[in-house]
């Protein structure tokens, strides 16, 4: 990496973080239309697309504060990226629950990318934008809780249903 400054690293780790959470609202946005035998899931879900939305205004502001705007073709791959994930749980048998493991883990690989934006933003002199970037940790750290709370109840109402012969699925 010979030749490369703080302020690309930023930029880098700038657009990076924010076509994880293009992903990641995606992936929630397309759930939320099967969840309609969940309403705990989806409540979760909604709240957690309104952070993510407010996320996404943060890291673009950033990068207009370095003169920077969003990769194009990093948000197409990981658009797509998206969709196929959503799409191979979709063919699943329990994609419910397939999406919920998913929409967990995800959760904490928000929080380490966050975690690690934060300290290269305070690297790159940006003090003030490594606050909003801990703030998000905090953000993200509360959906995984969240979604923690809802393991147990999906699961049950996942069986519930799919035991009496309803559907359980989108």
């Amino acid at each position: 990496m010979s030749g490369t400054d703080i302020g690309t690293i930023y930029a880098g780790a700038l657009r990076n973080t924010r076509a994880l959470e293009r992903q990641g609202l995606e992936q929630m946005e397309r759930q939320l239309s099967g969840l309609e035998r969940y309403p705990e899931y989806a409540a979760v879900l909604r709240r957690h697309v309104e952070v993510t939305k407010g996320q996404i205004d943060r890291l673009d502001k950033a990068l207009e504060a370095v003169g920077e705007s969003p990769s194009s073709l990093k948000e197409t791959v990981t658009s797509v990226a998206g969709s196929i994930g959503a799409a191979v749980h979709a063919v699943a048998q329990d994609e419910t629950l397939k999406n919920l493991y998913a929409g967990y883990a995800y959760q904490y690989d928000q929080v380490a990318a966050y975690r690690s934006l934060a300290v290269i933003a305070e690297r790159a002199g940006q003090s003030d934008k490594a606050a909003g970037f801990r703030t998000a940790v905090e953000e993200e750290t509360k959906g995984a809780e969240d979604i923690a709370a809802l393991i147990e109840p999906v699961t049950r109402t996942y069986l519930d249903l799919t035991l009496s012969g309803s559907k359980a699925d989108s």
